[in-house]
């Protein structure tokens, strides 16, 4: 290998970590949005469910950074295996994306949530929320180490999430055929627990990203869904 080939290799390489780096900064940066924003709520803390709000430029901005990386990789004309890593960073990124937009929504409505009484149910709300959090830690982690194993686990998990917000969701109907004056409140606290999935769902979607970067298009194994948020309350 010449001398400049080395050069040119060396340069794909440093643009491909540079990427990587910028998307585990960016998955990092939405983790501590979905954190702050259940702080938010529990703490009915207005000033940071504003930031949280505010912050959410940030995480659009990375995506278009991201989006201008990947083209410009694009455009030298990477290999097969190259092409994973853009099309998996590519999909990562909007993943990302959508849960730090979900993490703006919380804020937002735990806004509306402060001008009325304290609920017991956000207890419920902020359980899901970290189990959430602690999926995205993890699925960030294994693809920053390209780990196939726990980004499976991560997919896995999921069950566990849904079985906790599909209770959670009962749980919030019942009390507002119970008592009419919670609906309006826990309207708000449902829309938020419905975002909470969507974000492990997001997990989700970024570890089965990280088994295409390894493992191309080999199937995945099937999993289990847990959301039976849509069946009738007993």
């Amino acid at each position: 290998m010449n001398e400049q080939h080395q050069h040119i290799v060396k340069s794909h390489d440093d643009e491909q970590t540079a990427l990587r780096d910028t998307l585990i900064y960016m998955g990092q940066l939405a983790t501590s949005q979905l954190e702050s924003a259940l702080n938010a709520l529990t703490q009915r803390n207005a000033a940071a469910a504003h930031e949280v709000i505010t912050n959410d430029e940030r995480i659009d901005a990375l995506e278009q950074q991201i989006n201008h990386d990947a083209i410009r990789l694009i455009q030298r004309g990477p290999l097969a295996s190259d092409l994973r890593v853009i099309l998996a960073a590519l999909r990562v990124a909007s993943d990302i994306e959508r849960i730090g937009d979900y993490a703006a929504n919380i804020a937002k409505r735990s806004l509306v949530l402060n001008q009325s009484p304290p609920l017991s149910h956000t207890r419920g709300l902020d359980a899901l929320g970290r189990m959430a959090a602690h999926q995205l830690r993890d699925v960030l982690r294994a693809y920053q180490q390209r780990d196939g194993d726990d980004a499976l686990r991560v997919r896995d998990a999921d069950a566990e999430l849904d079985a906790l917000y599909t209770g959670l969701f009962r749980e919030l109907l019942t009390y507002m055929m119970e008592d009419p004056r919670a609906i309006t409140p826990c309207t708000h606290l449902l829309f938020m627990a419905k975002n909470l999935e969507r974000i492990g769902d997001h997990a989700t979607n970024i570890a089965e990203n990280v088994w295409f970067l390894l493992h191309g298009d080999t199937p995945l194994p099937p999993r289990n869904k847990r959301d039976d948020s849509l069946k009738p309350v007993a």
